[in-house]
């Protein structure tokens, strides 16, 4: 068939339409990508091309309220690797394996890896400072060494649990863990161009973005008292052989833990050579157990709070034990105390005695003072891991639930809420909420960012009844079941705690956990500390065993923290077999007939020396011994001068 000129002209007009229309919508969209997303497509075609190498930001130190740094970062390089610019792989991997203390094998997988820079790890992270100068000298062609930091421990394993541990990717527990953002800053990085092949474009510059380091955590914790305390720590797990031993320190007015530990402990750096479960968990916010006679400061609070009882002109007699719906409580003294005012109940730590409280307040306002004191709920402590503790709830208290309740028995605690419950009642009937955290700090200029404040969570008893729970304690001490915690010169209150052990469902006769929380000054506390062993082996009364670590723990913190002896102190009542403490005259300048009146009642004396005039003397004057203590004197023909 034959096509007319006319068709022809009409197709070719078409085609050339077509292409005309072709051409403008190319170019058109070239335009388009030129002049709206060229800038996104250079952008994105630049990132395609560039390689970085990190720089670690350096993270936040943490120190204590005094600024005193418990842990911060030290330079610590790390090695990396960019594939497509290394040589040799071979003869790389060979110079660098007794270096970075790894096989050429496994250098050699990780340096011809497809990957545009690669870390040679384990060996070559977070290494010295000298093993990294070493690399850079082999001046390696694709081998990059970076800074980097890892975390320093000043003293070692102190506050190790609040702490925390940092792994390769940040905080794992504790302090570390929770505040991980803050801490850990934002990384810096220097980039450069690269072919299709990965290596650096000719002159092609580096681009460096510099890291911003983390803010730095100022704690409550001081760290003068926190070694006090761990040294506490340390002597009593060594003495008693327990399975675990507790202790925290806070300022009752703010709740801010001066202090706080636990052992076993674990250093920070070293974890990995302990059990997970040693700094896994923060005991002192973690563990619960039945607090013991401790808690019969809340029942004793309760009952002076709803005027259920005149400590000094009631009286109780206890026969030893009280029998409660067919059940035959006893007290812990065999036989009883017999006849005692209110308050003797208080310093005998009386079983029965408190029961008649607990049957005066009844359940409904007994367990309402308990749960505003903050029992059965967590404290809202700025640390992770905290438990609820135990009550009994309503429909299952009974005559014999509110008996045991109300000296210790059958509810359950964590210290953090036995400490904060107690400081609730001595400080003025004021519940605070307890915290370690303190403030955020700028690390370069020290500017306080942000700061944490004392907050109240409600007053659960009034001034005059937590001032009568004051004496009531202060008397436990002087006179009492606590009077291992008595410190010379401060005024000190307290009470102790011996508690059964729960094991497989039923009370231990062989294990127990022993107490004792006290304070200072009595008449107006600032340090308040709770200790608690865990199965001592031996001696298992709080009395004996937790009393003494909290008075050594006051004989220093309170002198430390600028505290002065009260003149007008509760005189201390000694026990048959109990120790008598005395103070140490000054008889330098005296003569050898004078001597017998000063030491001759008190002290076993030993001399040497010739002459009449005593010269010195050991122990000096004003230390503070035993009863019977050998007191050494030099004697000459003229005192020498002090």
């Amino acid at each position: 068939m034959k096509i007319s000129q006319v068709t022809v002209r009409r197709r070719l007009f078409a085609a050339l339409i077509f292409v005309i229309v072709g051409f403008g919508a190319l170019i058109f969209r070239l335009g388009y990508v030129q002049l709206w997303n060229g800038e996104e497509l250079s952008e994105k075609a630049e990132d395609s091309w560039r390689r970085e190498i990190p720089f670690a930001a350096k993270r936040g130190a943490i120190a204590d309220r005094n600024g005193v740094s418990l842990a911060y970062n030290v330079s610590s390089p790390t090695v990396y690797a960019v594939p497509a610019q290394v040589k040799d792989p071979g003869e790389t991997a060979r110079k660098l394996s007794p270096l970075l203390g790894m096989t050429e094998e496994k250098l050699y997988s990780q340096l011809t890896k497809k990957e545009s820079n690669v870390r040679l790890q384990p060996g070559g992270r977070k290494m010295t400072t000298e093993l990294a100068q070493r690399v850079r000298d082999l001046d390696l062609p694709g081998i990059v060494v970076a800074e980097d930091s890892k975390r320093y421990y000043p003293y070692g394993s102190m506050a190790s649990h609040i702490l925390g541990i940092v792994g390769y990717d940040g905080g794992l527990t504790g302090l570390e863990k929770k505040y991980d953002e803050l801490l850990s800053g934002i990384n810096g990085n220097v980039s450069f161009l690269t072919d299709a092949a990965g290596r650096q474009m000719p002159n092609s510059s580096e681009n460096y973005v510099p890291s911003r380091d983390g803010l730095t955590l100022q704690l409550t914790l001081d760290q003068k008292i926190q070694s006090i305390v761990e040294r506490e720590l340390d002597q009593a797990m060594l003495q008693y052989q327990a399975d675990s031993v507790i202790a925290i320190a806070m300022d009752p007015d703010t709740g801010e833990i001066l202090a706080m530990g636990s052992r076993p402990t674990f250093q920070p750096d070293l974890y990995q050579e302990v059990d997970p479960s040693v700094y896994n968990r923060i005991l002192p916010i973690w563990m619960t157990y039945e607090p013991g006679s401790t808690f019969k400061i809340i029942t004793l609070s309760a009952a002076l709070e709803e005027k259920k009882v005149d400590l000094k002109n009631e009286f109780f007699y206890d026969p030893g034990f009280v029998d409660v719906a067919g059940a035959k409580l006893r007290c812990w003294k065999k036989g009883g105390h017999g006849s005692q005012s209110f308050l003797e109940v208080v310093e005998n730590s009386c079983n029965p005695g408190f029961v008649a409280l607990g049957q005066r307040l009844g359940k409904d306002a007994l367990f309402k003072y308990i749960q505003d004191f903050g029992f059965g709920k967590r404290t809202g402590i700025d640390l992770e891991g905290e438990e609820n503790g135990i009550l009994f709830k309503p429909k299952q208290v009974g005559p014999v639930e509110l008996a045991t309740t109300s000296f210790g028995q059958g509810v359950s605690v964590t210290p953090i809420q036995q400490i904060t419950a107690v400081a609730a009642a001595i400080n003025g009937g004021k519940l605070y909420k307890p915290h370690v955290s303190k403030a955020w700090v700028h690390p370069e200029t020290g500017t306080v960012l942000e700061e944490t404040q004392p907050e109240l969570v409600r007053e659960v008893i009034s001034p005059e009844t937590s001032r009568q729970v004051r004496e009531a304690l202060e008397s436990v001490v002087a006179r009492g079941t606590g009077g291992n915690a008595f410190l010379d010169g401060y005024r000190v209150g307290g009470k102790t705690g011996t508690a059964q052990k729960v094991v497989n469902g039923r009370y231990s006769p062989n294990e127990h956990i022993v107490s004792f929380i006290g304070f200072a000054p009595a008449d107006d506390p600032e340090l308040i500390v709770y200790v608690a062993v865990d199965n001592p082996q031996g001696i298992q009364f709080g009395g004996v065993v937790a009393a003494p670590v909290v008075r050594n723990i006051m004989a220093d913190a309170l002198p430390y923290l600028g505290v002065k002896p009260s003149a007008d102190q509760l005189p201390k009542e000694y026990k048959p077999g109990e120790t008598r403490i005395v103070t140490v005259p000054n008889v330098v300048g005296k003569t050898v007939s004078d001597l017998y009146e000063d030491l001759n009642m008190n002290f076993t004396l030993s001399a040497s020396g010739k002459g009449s005039t005593v010269i010195r003397q050991a122990p000096a004057a004003g230390s503070r011994v035993a009863k019977g203590s050998v007191i050494r004197i030099y004697l000459g023909e003229e005192a020498a001068d002090e």
